[in-house]
């Protein structure tokens, strides 16, 4: 029914953009979300970061986290984990952790990168199998591609209808993944007023998204970048997911006072 999409399952597919030049994130940032589905309160979900060392080298470990609640929890279960480590200073991933259960579609992948010999060491715990697939230079995964898009944007000088590409790879294969900056927007959010900065990519029709550019999300146009809202036309139903709570962001957050 809800085709297998949580916020955690957009969010992963929203975005890179090479080293980090002004980070718009540290550890210990933490933003908690509300998700709709039509009407209904569907789930909540959250993203955090962490400071850790992975094989000796200091990482960003981003966990991102989702649930169902209420009704949706009783007759279409969600319980999603994403995680990816990512190097502080390229911003490139060394590995990325998927374990999903969706109404009883699961999955449980951890994909380990070489960015030196561009491949990927996918083990599929489920299907117990572990292959090594060839990668495009630069990759990113489902979830490092937003954080890295984030410290890019800090950097840019967008005009809308500009489009950024990335390289990515999810799911045992490399997609080129575009989105297009659809221009500024003030949003009312619980928090006041937010200048954000508006984009949409273009996604996969047919499986889950009703049509390629079904999706679209807001970041602030501040330092932080912060995701503030994400709005998506399912093949079924439409899905909101509004930002509810935050903590310890790097920049001042900057609200437009009338």
């Amino acid at each position: 029914m809800y085709k297998r999409i949580t916020f955690i399952s957009l969010i992963v597919f929203l975005l890179p953009l090479t080293i980090f030049s002004q980070h718009a994130f540290q550890g210990g940032e933490w933003y908690k979300f509300r998700i709709h589905y039509g009407p209904f309160n569907a789930s909540y979900a959250t993203l955090e970061v962490k400071d850790e060392v992975l094989d000796n080298k200091k990482v960003f470990h981003i966990v991102g986290k989702g649930k169902s609640t209420g009704l949706l929890h009783l007759f279409f279960k969600v319980d999603d984990d994403y995680e990816t480590y990512i190097d502080r200073r390229s911003g490139l991933p060394y590995r990325f952790i998927r374990k999903i259960d969706e109404g009883g579609y699961t999955k449980d992948i951890q994909i380990d990168f070489n960015h030196k010999l561009n491949q990927a060491y996918v083990l599929d715990r489920k299907k117990n199998t572990n292959t090594t697939y060839t990668t495009e230079s630069e990759v990113q995964d489902m979830l490092s591609s937003f954080y890295y898009m984030r410290n890019e944007l800090n950097g840019m000088n967008l005009n809308e209808g500009d489009e950024i590409s990335m390289n990515m790879f999810f799911d045992k294969e490399n997609h080129n993944f575009k989105i297009k900056f659809l221009g500024r927007e003030v949003l009312n959010t619980k928090f006041g007023k937010i200048a954000t900065l508006k984009f949409r990519p273009f996604v996969l029709a047919g499986r889950v998204f009703k049509e390629k550019e079904s999706l679209t999300f807001w970041v602030s146009a501040d330092k932080n970048k912060m995701p503030v809202k994400i709005q998506a036309d399912l093949a079924v139903g439409s899905l909101d997911a509004d930002l509810e709570a935050f903590k310890g962001i790097k920049h001042p957050i900057q609200i437009i006072m009338d």
